[in-house]
């Protein structure tokens, strides 16, 4: 049997709260579940308010429209990310302005950001890899300095935090994702948090495809119409019933996902100790979420060799990000600067297989491989 990369899991109430919804005879978006959502995550990590997305993606197609991004308008963003990051942003006519990594870790280097604002900066991007925290705080400071608006992708980083807050309540706006291969799952489904108050009314009919329908429901209007810009980002109340399912284990889900990073981290670190590898890093303002378990190989050649060793034994690892600078699509707009720390990690990160059912003795097992493969007894 070869061990998975990724395995969805539910923890047994998402059924039931999936036969509710459909019994309740509201199915559509912004039912009972999809209240219930928002109240959790508003209270749980502190965010001013949350409208649930049918992706990440559309999270933060929602914010570009709520900033009413226009062509030219420049977006600075990390170049190690997921398409979904800058696509958005794209379809507005944007201008991307791509930023390097830092030397240690795969998130943005903050240092780096002031060099790339100009006048036509208005946006700034964060993505918190592995879901472990940017530095919010130089990154709000730029944020005041410049008047730019701040997003944080948080797809990776539900549950974690920067200095004891929770990630995704800092910038203007957070873009959680709740795809199958994150901790909290839906299959396909994200959120939006706005923690600026200016937004939020507009936000709310942006959500409900550009219309005061919430309001007409509140009883607030005597009939609903078309009175802004917006689309049909509002999922099902099932997968609003899936997500609730899912948060009201979190708990048990975060505490199993850490003790699996930890095993990896300690049975790894004599192989990091005699230089064969490098581990992760986890700053000091940072928590760690187990979100996912990568290492870094000394170069593209040894990463493919040992990526391909373990798959040939039943080991499902993968690389991730291409960085975006890089891309077919891409390559012709970017401005010709280099970015070596986002090739850097795209060339030697591999990441080992990790969900929440991955059993303590298979990650020994996928520990004992990574050992064989420098030829070193486990």
């Amino acid at each position: 049997m070869k061990i998975p990369f990724n395995k969805p899991w539910f923890a047994g109430n998402e059924i039931q709260h999936i036969v509710n919804a459909a019994y309740s005879g509201h199915i559509s978006g912004n039912g009972a579940f999809t209240k219930k959502c928002h109240a959790l995550f508003e209270e749980k990590y502190g965010l001013l308010k949350c409208f649930l997305t049918t992706s990440c993606t559309d999270a933060f197609e929602m914010a570009a429209m709520l900033i009413d991004l226009k062509p030219e308008d420049e977006v600075i963003m990390p170049s190690f990310t997921f398409v979904s990051t800058a696509n958005p942003f794209i379809l507005r006519g944007a201008v991307i302005r791509f930023a390097d990594s830092s030397n240690n870790l795969p998130n943005i280097d903050v240092d780096g950001i002031e060099a790339l604002i100009t006048d036509k900066t208005r946006v700034l991007v964060v993505v918190h890899y592995a879901g472990v925290a940017v530095d919010m705080e130089k990154v709000m400071a730029l944020s005041a300095k410049y008047g730019l608006f701040v997003i944080e992708d948080v797809a990776h980083a539900i549950d974690a935090t920067y200095k004891a807050k929770a990630l995704g309540s800092f910038g203007h706006f957070g873009a959680f994702s709740f795809h199958e291969t994150k901790n909290i799952s839906t299959g396909e489904g994200g959120m939006l948090a706005i923690n600026d108050p200016q937004f939020i009314k507009r936000a709310e009919i942006v959500w409900e495809k550009g219309t005061n329908r919430a309001a007409f429901f509140r009883g607030e209007v005597d009939k609903y119409n078309w009175v802004d810009v917006g689309s049909s980002f509002l999922p099902s109340d099932i997968i609003a019933g899936v997500l609730y399912g899912q948060m009201q284990q979190i708990e048990t889900i975060q505490a199993k996902r850490v003790e699996i990073w930890n095993r990896y981290h300690a049975q790894l670190k004599p192989l990091a100790d005699k230089g064969l590898i490098y581990l992760p890093e986890i700053p000091d303002f940072a928590t760690n979420n187990g979100h996912m378990f990568y290492l870094l190989l000394k170069d593209e050649e040894q990463r493919n060799a040992l990526m391909d060793y373990l798959n040939n034994n039943n080991v499902h690892a993968v690389f991730h990000y291409l960085p975006l600078h890089k891309s077919q699509f891409f390559q012709g707009r970017h401005d010709g600067r280099q970015l070596p720390n986002a090739i850097r990690f795209s060339e030697t990160l591999l990441r080992l297989p990790f969900f929440y059912e991955l059993p303590i003795g298979f990650v020994d097992l996928i520990c004992s491989k990574v050992y064989a493969y420098f030829n070193i007894k486990f």
